[in-house]
């Protein structure tokens, strides 16, 4: 369907713009035809309005020689003999109005109108239908622009989305590995908590499985997430872990799934776990003008052996968080005083975009 023709209000505003062309073409009449105004008013407003329809072709012309693929000799042939056909049918039609109008009221002289009138009439035929037909070509540009960058846009978010799954994907490899390595050292030392780690671990993956099919979720369950991973990393710290989370009000906010998860697990596994007298995993969440803001603390040795691993945690968190929001969020992760602290600053959304 052409595209003025698929919306009432497009084809309102196409018929008023007619409707100025028909008085610009009474007024050509009036001046030149030698035809009262009320005359010429009669004839150009109803041919105009008829005419519009006829030049909607040139939408059709103009899609079926694109100007990328299609010679400019062929295209200046078609329009040429396009706009003489469409001008010689509408000059037909004018002379039948014209003689309805002869017969009427209208103060119109159908033999003093036949000569001048109709080569003006006809002039004017061919030159709207290629003042149409380059609208036509300029529009159809404009559509393929758009069309262009809807393409493109929907590249970019079937891009980001690919990258978010690849990201999520390796969460639960790198927490699996680390989980594995202390239930095996576990097994020997105290056989009972590693019957009861593997338990919490399997529970925590469970519900980390449902969580995890979605986009987001709320910080609320986020952080029951983590409250459950601590309490399978407990059983092997014991008392040398303790843990402090708060949402600080802000459960209602949206985060990716399992976002804060690596971040505690760097925590435990470079933080507490080389402190001799363990320490306080503290998550603390806060929400102001927009933002929502998550501290993650820990203590740590200074004098601790560098990390060994394949450092994913951080990576993977400010990954995830710059393909869903750009700029508009900052990381920072910092050693001060025998503490570490990771920080992030992010949209606080509550409904899903």
């Amino acid at each position: 369907m052409h595209p003025i023709l698929a919306r009432g209000g497009r084809l309102a505003l196409y018929l008023a713009l007619w409707i100025l062309v028909g008085g610009l073409l009474a007024a050509l009449l009036a001046g030149q035809g030698g035809l009262t105004w009320r005359a010429a008013f009669a004839v150009a407003l109803p041919l105009a309005c008829a005419y519009a329809f006829v030049c909607l072709s040139a939408w059709y012309v103009s899609r079926s020689m694109p100007l990328a693929t299609t010679g400019a000799g062929r295209i200046i042939a078609t329009a040429l003999t396009a706009a003489v056909i469409s001008s010689a049918g509408w000059l037909l039609l004018a002379r039948v109005w014209i003689g309805v109008l002869a017969r009427g009221a209208f103060g119109v002289d159908s033999a003093a109108t036949s000569g001048g009138i109709e080569r003006l009439l006809y002039g004017f035929g061919v030159l709207l239908y290629l003042l149409s037909l380059a609208v036509s070509y300029l529009l159809g540009a404009f559509e393929d622009s758009r069309e262009t960058e809807r393409r493109a846009l929907q590249v970019q978010v079937l891009g980001r989305e690919a990258e978010l799954r690849s990201l999520r994907a390796q969460i639960d490899p790198h927490f699996l590995f680390n989980c594995l390595h202390s239930i095996s050292a576990l097994t020997t030392a105290d056989a009972p908590a590693a019957r009861r780690m593997c338990v919490l671990l399997a529970e925590f993956l469970r519900e980390s499985l449902a969580l995890g099919a979605a986009d987001r979720i709320t910080l609320g369950r986020e952080l029951a997430l983590v409250e459950r991973f601590l309490e399978v990393e407990r059983v092997r710290f014991g008392n040398r872990l303790q843990t402090d989370v708060s949402s600080g009000g802000a459960d209602a906010c949206l985060v990716p799934p399992l976002l804060l998860q690596p971040i505690v697990e760097n925590a435990v596994t470079h933080g507490v776990a080389h402190v001799l007298d363990g320490g306080t995993v503290r998550v603390a969440a806060s929400r102001t003008a927009g933002t929502l803001s998550i501290v993650v603390e820990n203590p740590c040795d200074p004098d601790r052996p560098r990390a060994s691993g394949t450092g994913v945690g951080l990576a993977n968190v400010r990954a995830r968080l710059r393909a869903l929001h750009g700029v508009e969020v900052r990381m920072t992760a910092a050693e001060r005083d025998g503490t570490w602290r990771v920080e992030l600053a992010l949209p606080a959304v509550t409904e899903t975009p």
